[in-house]
């Protein structure tokens, strides 16, 4: 790992010698397919000082495309459970994830990391219709599970002082779109230079017809599921049945 870290960030030595912060990504582009059941990205740079306690810091943000979301709470009536108060979030990242040398609210002050939306409690989600907090808690229970929002799920790896590394890992159930990826130098407790790099998720092949499908015939869609679901339940009960 660490041959290949020198080797792609000496291709490019007179930029190196130039900037504080040097960083790239391992590829820039993640095909899904039928068979796909997750990736991850490397992320991988180096710095003009030492990283490490008393020295730079290093934090790395991915976000995915945004969409809007709409939380719902459920409630009683009598003895069924229907949609009650619900909050819509615009702008909500399809993927999230951070993590750096340590986490972020020990490296930057509140009002920076606020700022830069560095952590899952800095995330700007506004939402319209119910105000409560509970939604936004909700919100953020759900993404977490999902796999889709991760905060320090790895520290950023340091190797031979000034080189770093870390592993960015995008579920199974990874949204497609334009990704932007920022690695962050912190020096003194503020944020000293920054890269920003992007790469693209996208289905291809069976995957991707199937999805045009279910997008632009809907209604089909879910008729031939339903015929599918039907009859591999009539095959089952064929071929096991009992005499």
């Amino acid at each position: 790992m660490v041959a290949l870290l020198l080797a792609l960030l000496l291709a490019a030595p007179a930029r190196a010698q130039d900037q504080a912060l040097v960083a790239a990504l391992s590829t820039q582009e993640v095909r899904i397919s039928t068979a796909f059941t997750g990736e991850a990205i490397m992320v991988f740079g180096s710095t003009d000082q030492p990283i490490g306690p008393g020295g730079d810091e290093i934090l790395v943000v991915a976000r995915g495309p945004t969409r809007p979301l709409v939380v719902r709470r459920k409630v009683k009536a009598l003895v069924f459970w229907v949609n009650g108060p619900s909050a819509r979030f615009n702008q909500v990242p399809g993927f999230y994830a951070i993590s750096g040398t340590r986490p972020a609210w020990q490296l930057l002050p509140e009002a920076i990391r606020q700022e830069n939306g560095l952590g899952l409690d800095a995330l700007p989600l506004t939402s319209t219709g119910s105000r409560s907090p509970a939604f936004r808690a909700a919100l953020l229970e759900l993404e977490k599970a999902s796999g889709l929002w991760l905060e320090d799920a790895a520290p950023v790896e340091i190797r031979g002082g000034r080189l770093f590394n870390i592993a960015v890992p995008l579920p199974a159930t990874v949204p497609t779109g334009d990704y932007r990826v920022e690695v962050l130098l912190v020096r003194s407790r503020r944020i000293a230079a920054r890269e920003e790099m992007s790469f693209r998720v996208e289905r291809v092949g069976t995957a991707d017809r199937i999805a045009d499908v279910a997008e632009d015939h809907a209604f089909f869609y879910g008729l031939a599921c339903i015929f599918l679901a039907a009859l591999a339940g009539w095959l089952g009960s064929v071929l096991f049945r009992r005499d």
